[in-house]
């Protein structure tokens, strides 16, 4: 897995929680795809916590960029670099 320094592992676990950033947009802006993202998160986080993060993620349409409808802008946070993604 590619090695990241602490403020990126954390700001990667923040949008990563975050409801409707995509992992598409974390691939973007990090180069960690979702499976990378998962292997973090599960390294990063307490087994109760990945377990409910992994509930709350899976078949969320949010979280996919190709499985978003139409009427879903894209949506950036506050926290996010100003990049056009």
């Amino acid at each position: 897995m590619q090695q990241v320094d602490q403020a990126t592992e954390d700001r990667v676990i923040q949008m990563a929680w975050e409801d409707r950033t995509t992992f598409d947009a974390i691939h973007r802006q990090f180069g960690l795809d979702e499976s990378a993202v998962r292997r973090l998160m599960r390294r990063a986080m307490k087994a109760s916590s990945f377990k409910m993060w992994r509930a709350r993620v899976t078949g969320r349409k949010t979280k996919h960029q190709a499985l978003r409808g139409a009427d879903v802008l894209r949506f950036k946070s506050s926290d996010q670099k100003n990049r056009d993604f």
